[in-house]
């Protein structure tokens, strides 16, 4: 039986540079998750989604599958207590393509939540649009900001 999948597109008024660091900076992830992405960010390499405050609880974790900066980014996604257990680990993508528009920079992030059991299906069709939505607002405000 296949397992669920959800794919979300959004456009950002941006450069890939520019929500690769809203994605991946904990500075900026704090922001609008109320966590920080914690990595180096290397293919191999561990990372966790820490919440931000004094207990610091980390809420997924998981290993860079693929990391071509600025283009794609690949996690897998578990909870801590499932880390290493296959049928509860999902992969996420975020694939990042810049749009040829006149009033630019803008790009297209594609993300792809797949391979994921029941339970965790449930929570993301709420959760990536709004998570998305977020930061989207946030990185196109820095840009302008900047200038």
């Amino acid at each position: 039986m296949a397992k669920p999948s959800f794919v979300y597109v959004i456009y950002i008024n941006a450069s890939p540079e520019q929500i690769w660091a809203g994605l991946t900076e904990p500075e900026f992830t704090r922001k609008y998750w109320l966590h920080e992405n914690v990595s180096d960010w290397k293919p191999g390499s561990s990372w966790e989604h820490r919440r931000v405050g004094d207990d610091a609880k980390v809420d997924i974790v998981g290993e860079v599958v693929e990391s071509d900066y600025p283009r794609r980014l690949v996690l897998t996604w578990a909870q801590p207590e499932h880390e290493g257990d296959a049928a509860k680990t999902s992969r996420v993508a975020f694939d990042l393509e810049e749009i040829d528009w006149p009033r630019g920079p803008w790009v297209s992030l594609t993300l792809s939540h797949t391979e994921m059991d029941d339970e965790m299906a449930g929570s993301v069709a709420f959760g990536w649009p709004a998570t998305m939505s977020v930061m989207k607002t946030l990185v196109e405000a820095a840009r302008k900001a900047a200038g």
